[in-house]
């Protein structure tokens, strides 16, 4: 069987932040590889760094020292406008709170990141409503978010970082405000898209229950990651899983 191209990395990677006049270390030597098409579940105690460590992926925080790669070229070093042109074709980002824009109907919003890659507006148009579909939301294109429960207000966030087709997609505790039976739709959403799709996800979650569905689990601790066997993920998901 021929090997997965890697596709995402971090190396030896640092990162601190000020606080009450001294520096706290968030990451110390923190690396990982990701391959096309893998689903890996980022976990770790409150104020490890996961989020840090996401943004870093993401391109949206720089390292104090290390490297993150991306198909094997460094990012580290892109201005902001290089990085800003590879967010936009290369990335799709899920946050706990789904930033959508109250004004807007679910498929205007789903249409955004296309209408800023200046696509002609029946083009945008046509693949919003393909995304909404693959999300499941279909039938609501027409509605806004205060008419949309918290599940589907999150399904159109994912359908809005899904529309422009990215080969990677950054989720930061996407299910965090949701109830359980919503959160486990949601993951497997997620999941059904990898397979159909071929995306390849990185998945930060508090959640040890919603980290089990991920083939891959990595922890982070003491500022560095961990890769978890097999035993340690069937003992760390209570209950055999959601």
């Amino acid at each position: 069987m021929k090997a997965k191209q890697t596709l995402l990395g971090c190396h030896d990677v640092y990162k601190s932040y000020p606080k009450g006049g001294n520096m706290v270390e968030v990451l110390k030597g923190a690396s990982l590889s990701i391959a096309n098409g893998d689903v890996v579940a980022i976990t770790g105690a409150s104020g490890a760094g996961k989020s840090t460590l996401l943004h870093l992926l993401g391109t949206l925080e720089s390292p104090d020292r290390g490297q993150i790669t991306y198909r094997g070229e460094s990012l580290v070093g892109f201005g902001p406008a290089a990085l800003a042109d590879f967010r936009n074709r290369e990335l799709g980002f899920v946050f706990q709170f789904h930033h959508l824009l109250p004004e807007l109907s679910a498929l205007e919003n789903v249409m955004m990141p296309a209408l800023i890659r200046r696509y002609p507006r029946g083009q945008a148009e046509a693949i919003a409503h393909n995304s909404l579909c693959d999300v499941g939301l279909e039938h609501r294109l027409g509605h806004k978010p205060g008419e949309l429960s918290g599940g589907e207000q999150q399904r159109v966030a994912l359908a809005r970082a899904l529309v422009l087709s990215p080969p990677l997609l950054l989720a930061d505790e996407v299910t965090g405000n949701l109830d359980t039976g919503t959160s486990v739709e949601i993951h497997k959403l997620l999941f059904e898209l990898n397979r159909e799709k071929g995306i390849t996800l990185v998945i930060v979650t508090h959640n040890p229950n919603l980290a089990a569905m991920a083939p891959r689990q990595l922890e982070l601790r003491g500022g560095q990651i961990h890769e978890l066997s097999g035993a340690e993920q069937e003992q760390l998901a209570p209950n055999g899983g959601p």
